[in-house]
Order: structure tokens, then sequence, then C-alpha cells
């Protein structure tokens, strides 16, 4: 006679929990220059530089652009960047994160 033995699978969640995403929005101002904009998100974020135009151009007429999309480090790395690159030069060219 045969013995039969029965597996239990163990409960698990197929669902895996990612970790938030922020927003990374370059903020306008009366002093920073399209120029060193355009080669900002050109150099920092890659974009493009028809896109680095077009973000630009946003960034002047609406007050804001949203330049990435990243995780709360990363996010808050791009932030420090900007603020580093662009004060040296005299420009107050802000960055700020939210919550996606």
């Amino acid at each position: 006679m045969g013995t039969e033995t029965t597996t239990v699978e163990p409960d698990v969640e197929d669902r895996v929990d990612l970790a938030p995403q922020w927003k990374v929005l370059l903020l306008n101002d009366e002093v920073t220059t399209f120029d060193f904009v355009i080669w900002l998100l050109m150099s920092l974020f890659r974009k493009a530089k028809p896109e680095a135009e077009d973000l630009a151009l946003e960034i002047h007429e609406t007050g804001s652009a949203l330049v990435a999309i990243a995780n709360l480090e990363r996010a808050e790395l791009y932030v420090e960047q900007v603020h580093s690159l662009a004060r040296p030069r005299g420009f107050p060219l802000t960055a700020e994160i939210e919550q996606a």
C-alpha cells in the first residue's frame, strides 16, 4: 500500500510593495538664464535639447515643470545637485520634490 503525501503551499501574497515615487520640479525665477536651465536639464536630467527647451519654456510660463520622477533618495539628490550647480554661478534656481 502506498502512502499519499500532501504538500501544503504557504499562503504568500503575490504583491510587492514598491517604494513611493517623488516628482522633481524646477521652479521659475527672474534671474536664472534659459541657457543655464537648458544646460542643466540636458546634463543632469539627461533630456534631449528639444525637450529641455520645452521644459525651460514651461518653467518660465507656468512657474514650474516636472523634470523627473524618482525614489526619495534620488529625488533629494537631484534637488541638492540643482542647487550646487546653480549657486556658484549666481543663479537662485530652485528645485523641490513632492510625492507622485
